[in-house]
C-alpha cells in the first residue's frame, strides 16, 4: 500500500476559536440503565460520572483507555425511537447525525470481538485507500452506528 497524502490546511492559531475541542458527543438514548450497561459491556466503556438533571439522567462515558472522547448518555421523558439498521447502505438514507467514528490498531480484531460479545456488526470491512483506512460497522442497541478506523499499511 503506497503512502496516502491528505492536504491538511495549516492550522489556524489566530483564529477566535483556536483553543476549540472535540470533547463529546451526545446520545439520547430511551433506557438509560440498558444503554449504560451496553457500553460498558461490549464495549468497555469507563463510567466518569453521572447526575440527573431535570427529569432527565445523565452520564459521561469513557473508552478503556482514552480520557480525551467522551460519550454522553441523556435518558428520561418519551424520545421517539431511533431505526435499527442492519445494513449500512441503509443507514445512509436520512439526514443529519449519522455516526462515531474510533480509531483501532485492528478493525478486524475488533469487530470479531464485538461479534462475540453479541454486537450488531453493519457490513464486512473493507478498505478505502482514498484516506488510507480500513473501515468497519456496527451499531449499540439504540441504532446508533459507530465506525472503526484503521490506517492502512
Amino acid at each position: 500500500m503506497d503512502n496516502i497524502t491528505i492536504n491538511i490546511p495549516a492550522k489556524n492559531t489566530e483564529s477566535v476559536f483556536s483553543k476549540m475541542r472535540g470533547a463529546h458527543v451526545a446520545l439520547r438514548v430511551s433506557n438509560y440503565e440498558e444503554t449504560k450497561k451496553w457500553y460498558m459491556e461490549k464495549l468497555d466503556f469507563r463510567l466518569i460520572h453521572e447526575w440527573p438533571f431535570g427529569d432527565l439522567q445523565l452520564a459521561y462515558l469513557a473508552p478503556a483507555n482514552d480520557d480525551n472522547f467522551w460519550i454522553e448518555l441523556l435518558a428520561g421523558g418519551n424520545p421517539e425511537p431511533k431505526a435499527n439498521y442492519a445494513d449500512l447502505n441503509e443507514s445512509l438514507q436520512p439526514s443529519g447525525y449519522h455516526h462515531i467514528c474510533m480509531d483501532v490498531n485492528s478493525v478486524d480484531e475488533t469487530l470479531a470481538e464485538l461479534s462475540k460479545r453479541g454486537v450488531t456488526i453493519l457490513g464486512e470491512a473493507f478498505d478505502l485507500p482514498v484516506i488510507g483506512k480500513r473501515l468497519g460497522f456496527f451499531s449499540d442497541l439504540c441504532g446508533n452506528v459507530i465506525e472503526l478506523a484503521e490506517v492502512l499499511k
